[in-house]
């Protein structure tokens, strides 16, 4: 490339950083919001899920947060009634942390809600109740 040719660019070379910080999403405005995945059949992954939202709330206060946890597959066990973490989702849903078990698990399983923990909610399927919450800006944690 000729010198000249390489003059011509350096406006648009200067000005590439200016345009890269406006094109920047503007964090949203209110409450933040966290979904946390749980489809291990592992007590200590349930406990860190309730541990991190517990966190999280501490860390950024229960008012400024909206939490959800959400178990499909083998991480269903989570929320049954006999669950290992029975008392953590008590005190999750006691520090409203939205907890939701997939029907689409219960179904395959054979796991009925009277089978579920009280006080937990129910989605369709938990994989797309995800999806949906990232596409709405919300952050998603695996544990």
């Amino acid at each position: 490339m000729k010198r000249r040719n390489l003059f011509a660019l350096f406006p648009l070379f200067a000005a590439a950083p200016a345009l890269a910080q406006t094109a920047k999403p503007k964090p949203a405005a209110g409450k933040q919001r966290v979904i946390f995945q749980v489809s291990d059949n592992d007590p200590g992954k349930w406990q860190l899920a309730l541990n991190n939202a517990k966190n999280v709330q501490v860390d950024l206060g229960k008012e400024n947060v909206q939490i959800e946890i959400v178990a499909y597959g083998p991480g269903l066990n989570m929320m049954k009634a006999e669950s290992k973490v029975a008392g953590g989702l008590a005190g999750a849903l006691d520090d409203n942390v939205g907890l939701i078990a997939c029907e689409n698990t219960m179904h395959n399983t054979k796991v009925s809600r009277d089978e579920i923990y009280g006080g937990v909610a129910f989605v369709m399927a938990g994989v797309t109740h995800i999806m949906k919450r990232q596409q709405e800006g919300w952050a998603y944690i695996r544990p």
